[in-house]
């Protein structure tokens, strides 16, 4: 019964709201946790039958699993797209999810590595090596430009204006977006691209693509975790790295300098300002700084 639901709720993301596949995926998969659920409990059949009482004890459900608050509401906001989806399609007269609440999410802070640290990281590079040239292109374009990992394993040299220090870059939701590149971005993605990608064999499907593994194929973005978490250990830093802690370190030291929070959103390509409201919770010593430099009731 449900399965005819799925594949008509999966084309409805597809087309129709045109989001990414590892989002429909995730929608669906969020959908198959509240099906498990009805099968274990043998509550109701359809998505008619299901009240906003039945989703509650779902809710309860997931919590009692160790679901964390943020994976909580991951699945309500799918839950509530599907039956978006049912009131659309006229599969349901009524929402059952209109008036569940997600759980209130603690925001946690992510690490941010200082502009010390970063300049360290880089310095951990062998430019040696071809690879070297590569990973030191890609860092310098992860911290200039705040890119998620996907937006840089699929960053390509047609989405690249170097001349004009801007790239393209294609977010979530296939959302385009420009980005301004730094200076040092651009010259060391140029020594990469001129010097050492040329020299390589690129795999058919993948002329296009800017950043290549030694076979020529595009980098997955476990590679590109890889590549920064031995970096971390041989500049010795021992905070909890990632990619995303370039982007991070990015929005924070923007927000620090002053920048005003809808032009990071934009830079970022986030939907919602309060997306980027959380840069501003970051740099505690930094605020109250600022705090004890400009506001009168701080002055000594």
């Amino acid at each position: 019964m449900w399965e005819q639901y799925k594949k008509g709720f999966k084309a409805y993301l597809q087309l129709e709201k045109s989001l990414s596949d590892n989002t429909v995926q995730a929608y669906l998969v969020d959908l198959e946790k509240l099906t498990q659920y009805l099968q274990l409990t043998a509550l109701v059949n359809t998505p008619q039958q299901l009240t906003p009482a039945d989703l509650e004890k779902f809710v309860k459900w997931i919590s009692e699993l160790g679901m964390t608050p943020s994976s909580q509401s991951r699945i309500l906001s799918g839950l509530k797209n599907f039956y978006k989806y049912c009131l659309q399609e006229d599969i349901v007269t009524k929402d059952p999810t209109a008036l569940l609440e997600a759980p209130k999410l603690k925001r946690s802070l992510p690490d941010v590595l200082s502009f010390g640290e970063i300049e360290n990281i880089i310095s951990a590079i062998d430019l040696s090596t071809p690879e070297g040239q590569r990973n030191k292109a890609i860092i310098e374009t992860l911290y200039s430009c705040g890119l998620r990992v996907t937006e840089l394993v699929n960053l390509k040299i047609s989405c690249l204006y170097l001349d004009v220090g801007f790239i393209r870059v294609i977010g979530k939701g296939d959302k385009e977006r420009l980005v301004p590149v730094g200076d040092s971005a651009i010259k060391h993605i140029s020594i990469y691209k001129n010097h050492v990608r040329v020299h390589l064999p690129v795999k058919p499907g993948n002329e296009d693509i800017l950043f290549l593994n030694r076979r020529g194929g595009k980098l997955s973005r476990v590679m590109i975790f890889m590549i920064i978490k031995d970096l971390a250990r041989q500049a010795g830093i021992t905070k909890n790295i990632s990619p995303h802690t370039f982007r991070h370190s990015f929005a924070t030291h923007l927000v620090e300098g002053g920048a005003d929070l809808r032009a990071v959103q934009e830079m970022l390509g986030h939907e919602s300002i309060t997306t980027t409201e959380i840069y501003t919770h970051l740099d505690r010593e930094y605020l109250r700084d600022t705090l004890q430099r400009f506001h009168p009731g701080f002055k000594k």
